[in-house]
């Protein structure tokens, strides 16, 4: 076997088998049971709570952590305003990096503080460290507030029947302190000893192999990079962002952060089962999303290993697979492999070009996007795949002439509303803004990079990446303009905090409701047959809203190809 077909499955095995027992971990937090860390850090959060005069034990409805969610998130948008249109005026300015433009600064902000790190700059030249330790804080933050969300659909379906889920600002500061702070400072050890740099001090200047003498940006990166993956944010130190040899300087640390990228995301599903006692629910959620992950991760892998026709029909040897856009020490199996793990994950990281990518790994890394269900971010990723169980449970109820339930809890007109809009709203963002970019050319066409069908897949993979707040991008596109700023800065507001409040809320509705105990005729949610169901869902919503923006971007590619 190819040894780095034979790194992957050993890296994607070993996510898995370390998950279970965090999410057991993760469980535990949320439940207010004592765990190994609680020494540590009840001391810091008491002082949180002094601080701030929150009391923790204040119960919460699902509208009120709603609005607190928001409100904290306005705050965090504001000061970041404020830091990087003066960055170049603050310290921490070792190489004279200027502020930001309002737009570029509004743009990068929001999409930090939706947890989508879309990078319309490069962080060598567009920020300063001090802007880079702001960005790292609301990559903690923007984490912790999806974790957050996602603790108010556990607590719905634990209890039986309740008007209060929790405190918003108690499990945000859990999934800060106790989870997503340990594993980043774990992952921050390893990429120190692998060779990541950790200082203040400005650009170095080395001597090349063939003798030239060049600037080298440093930085602290080696603390930033462990929660733009854990906390499956994305956004690069660097402007290459993981294809940079200072962010990932060898196979070992793309290991490492393939499996900080997964780790959080795979637990909470763990944890959903352990926090509300239903395990083999959790297992048939885990079940349909790696079957997902799996039909877009092995195509990817297979179609980078084999290389570009139009390169082999030159004469030019393509042993080593597509290798434009990817970096010699790590591959195009691994590159590959990372391409659909990165848009699955909705971490948006890169160590390699998708906009390099072959025609179809660029649709699959669309795909990936656009479904926005398999695994998905950190909180957020359940909550996104709760909506298709809602649909495939009224669906499934039609069929049988049943009113449909789920976990005890019927599913009425009300919640089908918000499932079905929050359905649509992600294939609206997404078609609607690369409409409105192919229509005002004026705006759009000299950002591109490619002419035709690439064009157009170079301008849906920017709405699609902002939509899903995933944050890669095919880079051909230059985005620093205040059309695209403005454009998908809109975008990302709207299709982060609108799909958190729907799910929440058809949570906080169905926890209202009264317990029905399960019966001879009551549906069942935790075997494969749901789960197929669940998969056929969400494979129609997906074709019938993506299929023909696809049939004319990356799918027109390929048979130009040939």
């Amino acid at each position: 076997m190819n040894t780095e077909i034979l790194g992957i499955i050993v890296m994607f095995t070993l996510s898995i088998l370390l998950a279970i027992p965090f999410g057991k971990y993760i469980a535990k937090v949320y439940g207010g049971e004592k765990t190994l860390l609680d020494p540590i850090f009840n001391p810091i959060e008491r002082i949180f709570y002094k601080i701030s005069g929150i009391n923790p034990q204040t119960e919460m409805n699902w509208k009120q952590q709603m609005v607190a969610m928001i409100t904290i998130n306005m705050v965090w948008f504001l000061l970041g305003m404020v830091v990087l249109m003066t960055q170049g005026s603050l310290p921490l300015n070792p190489d004279n990096n200027p502020s930001m433009s309002a737009d570029l600064a509004f743009n990068t902000v929001i999409s930090f503080v939706v947890n989508c790190n879309l990078q319309h700059y490069s962080g060598e030249s567009g920020l300063s460290y001090l802007g880079q330790y702001w960005l790292m804080f609301l990559q903690f933050v923007s984490a912790g507030t999806g974790m957050a969300a996602a603790v108010v659909l556990f607590r719905a379906f634990r209890d039986k029947s309740s008007e209060t889920l929790g405190n918003f600002y108690s499990n945000f500061i859990k999934s800060c302190t106790r989870i997503l702070l340990p594993v980043s400072f774990v992952i921050a050890i390893i990429l120190l000893f692998d060779g990541v740099p950790m200082t203040f001090e400005g650009k170095d200047a080395i001597t090349t192999l063939q003798g030239d003498s060049v600037e080298v940006s440093r930085g602290p990166a080696a603390a930033f990079v462990p929660i733009k993956h854990v906390g499956t944010n994305g956004g690069g130190f660097f402007g290459v962002n993981s294809a940079h040899p200072f962010e990932n300087p060898s196979y070992l640390s793309n290991m490492v952060e393939m499996v900080a990228q997964l780790i959080v995301p795979l637990a909470m599903i763990f944890a959903f089962g352990y926090f509300t006692r239903r395990r083999k629910l959790s297992w048939m959620i885990f079940g349909v999303m790696t079957v997902g992950f799996l039909m877009l991760a092995i195509p990817n892998i297979n179609m980078e290993m084999n290389g570009n026709p139009a390169i082999a029909a030159m004469g030019i040897d393509n042993s080593l697979g597509a290798m434009e856009g990817k970096e010699i020490r790590l591959g195009a199996p691994a590159s590959g492999f990372w391409s659909i793990v990165t848009t699955v994950i909705s971490t948006g990281s890169v160590n390699s070009m998708h906009d390099s990518s072959m025609a179809l790994s660029g649709m699959n890394e669309l795909l990936a996007m656009m479904i926005n269900a398999f695994y998905g971010g950190v909180g957020v990723g359940i909550l996104n795949f709760f909506i298709f169980i809602i649909l495939a449970v009224f669906i499934s109820g039609l069929m049988v002439g049943r009113t449909p339930e789920f976990l005890g809890k019927k599913v009425e007109a009300r919640e089908m509303k918000i499932a079905m809009i929050i359905a649509l709203l992600h294939p609206f963002l997404i078609l609607v803004g690369t409409a409105l970019a192919a229509a005002s050319p004026q705006y759009t066409m000299d950002s591109l990079n490619n002419p035709g069908f690439h064009g157009l897949s170079e301008m849906l993979y920017e709405f699609t990446s902002s939509s899903a707040n995933n944050g890669s991008g095919f880079e051909g596109l230059g985005d620093n303009t205040p059309w695209w700023n403005i454009a998908t800065g809109f975008v990302l507001i709207l299709s982060r905090f609108l799909p958190i409040i729907g799910p929440v809320a058809i949570a906080g509705l169905l926890a209202q409701k009264k317990f029905i105990p399960e019966g001879d005729g009551t549906l069942k949610t935790d075997t494969a047959t749901f789960g197929l169901m669940v998969f056929a869902v969400i494979a129609i919503v997906a074709a019938l809203a993506f299929f023909p923006v696809l049939a004319l971007g990356p799918i027109a590619e390929y048979f130009s190809l040939y």
